[in-house]
């Protein structure tokens, strides 16, 4: 017992003298860390001295120290950035939904600006302006070498003033110029609307007015078609949707998620994590669901996409979304500014990271791009049927409200073949609906 209680006592023994030994070195190398930041910092403020003093022109000093540390931040990431008093303004009036501008979300690759999605109802929109495309120059000037914010800048403006952005496109030989008219931004976070059997919830943002429109949305179309047995079941559309508010991404989910996880957040700290679940409640009582997304689908967009793939809640189809895959939080400044910090990764249920990867449809479907009518194409030719023969016999066996809904089926196919001519992917997703409600209720769901 006593060898027992002396080894004891020699093991904690040692232990103190190794971490002595250990701790000295330690101290040693983070007092010369902290004597390097010093000397690091004594050359920053060397370094301001002399342009101010020095430099051709008279330069101001906010703005040098503004830029000095927004350098810093975009120095991190594409998303990380210091917001001037301005900015931060801006940014608190976006997520409400009503802005001024172009209506573009944009990030930076490799020093291009890249539309992630232009916004529904903007002037980017109806100029045609893509997911994908990259913006080379505004008003004839290069924008390569610019810091995000600066060439955002630029592109800002008077509501009605004109801007001529020049645009460098997969598949164009040339970049070209397109001309804008800047309006105020007046963003309907949620459409919704009946397409053939389908609810369509077509989710332009994620604001504040996110879950509120959805939900308000989703009850005026089923009370519209007469109860939820009428319909085949519910489309979120997310394509070109450029995310916004965490918060509003996991309400969506949750909405139409029974239990489970929807996302988690993981920082640098253990601490910093954070994982939210679904509580009990499917606001479409488990009727099936088809997710949208393209290549302009990101960040909250892909929170949804994710939860609801992974707990096999919805089929997602389209092309692979953006792959923004990051946190930021906003952190209140001295001044009314703000910075604006990558804080955590997000991670879908089944634990995917998808930065910088995206999220794979289930079933990839490409949208068809514009095609110019070409001058003298003949129009096909469809294949005549019985009944256009002339003098052929009429159906006798069928009633007037047989011949009524033989009637209707032909409108509606009609329409599905107009909808497929103009969205050829949101028509797949409506076909996808119509099966599935074919079949009926699977067993194990």
């Amino acid at each position: 017992m006593k060898k027992l209680m002396l080894a004891a006592g020699g093991g904690t023994l040692l232990g103190l003298v190794a971490t002595t030994q250990v701790a000295a070195p330690l101290i040693a190398q983070e007092a010369a860390n902290s004597a390097s930041v010093y000397e690091q910092l004594d050359l920053f403020g060397d370094i301001f001295e002399r342009i101010r003093a020095g430099y051709v022109e008279d330069v101001q000093e906010k703005d040098l120290i503004e830029a000095a540390i927004n350098g810093m931040l975009t120095s991190l990431d594409p998303h990380s950035s210091y917001l001037s008093a301005d900015d931060a303004a801006d940014m608190r009036v976006q997520t409400r939904g009503e802005f001024g501008g172009l209506g573009i979300e944009v990030t930076q690759e490799e020093g291009w600006v890249k539309v992630v999605s232009p916004m529904d109802g903007t002037p980017a929109d109806a100029a045609g302006i893509l997911a994908g495309d990259f913006i080379s120059a505004v008003d004839g000037e290069n924008v390569l070498g610019l810091t995000l914010d600066e060439a955002v800048e630029l592109m800002r403006g008077p509501v009605g003033s004109e801007i001529v952005i020049t645009v460098v496109r997969e598949g164009e030989i040339e970049p070209f110029d397109v001309s804008i008219i800047r309006d105020t931004i007046k963003l309907t976070a949620v459409r919704s609307r009946t397409e053939g059997n389908a609810v369509v919830l077509r989710i332009a943002t994620f604001s504040d007015q996110t879950f509120p429109d959805l939900k308000s949305g989703f009850e005026e179309q089923i009370a519209e078609a007469g109860g939820l047995d009428n319909v085949d079941g519910i489309i979120l559309d997310l394509r070109n949707n450029p995310g916004g508010l965490l918060n509003q991404a996991i309400y969506v989910s949750d909405a139409f998620l029974e239990a489970g996880e929807i996302v988690s957040t993981r920082g640098r700290e253990p601490q910093d994590s954070d994982r939210y679940n679904a509580a009990a409640g499917d606001l479409a009582m488990g009727k099936p669901i088809v997710v949208l997304i393209n290549g302009g689908s990101a960040s909250a967009s892909e929170i949804v996409a994710g939860a609801l793939q992974d707990h096999r809640r919805a089929i997602v189809v389209g092309t692979k979304s953006f792959g923004k895959g990051s946190v930021q939080t906003v952190v209140p400044l001295q001044g009314e500014g703000a910075m604006r910090l990558t804080t955590a990764r997000y991670y879908t249920p089944s634990g995917r990271s998808i930065q910088a990867l995206g999220i794979l449809p289930d079933i990839i479907v490409e949208q068809p791009r514009p095609r110019p009518d070409e001058d003298g194409e003949e129009e096909e030719r469809g294949f005549r049927s019985e009944a256009d023969l002339r003098g052929s016999l009429d159906n006798d066996s069928l009633t007037e409200d047989e011949i009524r809904q033989i009637e209707e089926d032909r409108a509606r196919a009609e329409a599905a073949a107009e909808l497929r001519e103009d969205d050829y992917q949101l028509a797949y997703a409506i076909d996808i609906l119509k099966g599935l409600n074919a079949l009926g209720p699977q067993d194990g769901n």
